[in-house]
């Protein structure tokens, strides 16, 4: 059952920092549910780990802030299907689909002004628009 999760073809956690754990579910599956521990824990210890880039492992803390224990594990769980290793192998791919998305670097935003002729529209409009309010009013204001 133990193996590295690959992430990408050069990017693979080691299983040593991969840590499971197994729970009765409360998800479908009648009185199965009684007696069966379907329900998947992942625990990885993101302060250990040594393959994913320094900055990629920022943006992951930050992302996954409220699943990362004050010892620094990081807990997914799922008890979405009514099978052990359906549950696993839904545990491995959220784990890589947040891996993948903190080695995405988000593209910084370039400031840039508004167009001449989109501020001379807005202004326009503005003055349509109070215009059509003065007109409204009662002589005596």
């Amino acid at each position: 059952m133990k193996r590295d999760l690959v992430i990408t073809t050069s990017l693979i956690i080691p299983e040593s920092e991969i840590h499971w754990q197994f729970a009765r579910s409360g998800g479908p599956g009648g009185q199965n549910v009684n007696k069966v521990n379907s329900k998947a824990i992942l625990r990885w210890e993101i302060l250990r780990n040594q393959t994913l880039p320094p900055a990629a492992l920022d943006r992951l803390k930050i992302a996954a802030a409220n699943r990362i224990t004050t010892e620094g594990d990081l807990i997914l769980s799922c008890d979405e299907y009514r099978d052990q290793p359906k549950n696993i192998a839904r545990c491995e791919s959220k784990l890589r689909s947040m891996i993948l998305q903190a080695l995405h670097t988000p593209r910084v935003r370039k400031a840039t002004k508004p167009s001449y002729s989109s501020t001379r529209r807005r202004l326009d409009n503005k003055k349509r628009h109070a215009e059509k309010k003065a007109g409204r009013r009662s002589p005596s204001d």
